[in-house]
């Protein structure tokens, strides 16, 4: 799905890397017991003008694409981390367990650098 300024980058790439220093440092570990939801005063809402879904934060958007909605609306404080990979495994046809891991992993991480996913 394309995006507003009409690059096609996945929700994972679109999340930019934690800024070296003490921020990126105290961020939490995601791990495959990890019970992520959305961040404090964080919410998903579609989007309107593109029929896509956006994440709402304080004083931040982050246009969503299939795949980064498709992780979040699993994000609710009670699944964890291997429970939502092996439903997107399920979901999706020749979908690699390892490498839908990984990337969940890593697309959660840059979300809770930024606040705006929570680990329980």
């Amino acid at each position: 799905m394309p995006t507003r300024d009409g690059s096609t980058a996945t929700g994972a790439e679109r999340v930019p890397a934690p800024r070296r220093g003490e921020r990126a440092a105290r961020t939490p570990a995601v791990t495959g017991d990890s019970r992520p939801r959305l961040g404090r005063h964080v919410r998903m809402r579609p989007d309107r003008p593109t029929g896509g879904w956006v994440l709402l934060g304080p004083e931040t958007v982050v246009v969503l694409n299939r795949t980064g909605h498709a992780v979040l609306r699993l994000c609710d404080g009670e699944r964890s981390v291997d429970d939502i990979v092996a439903a997107l495994v399920a979901d999706f046809d020749e979908a690699d367990a390892l490498v839908v891991g990984d990337q969940v992993r890593d697309y959660l991480t840059r979300l809770v650098a930024r606040n705006l996913v929570a680990l329980g």
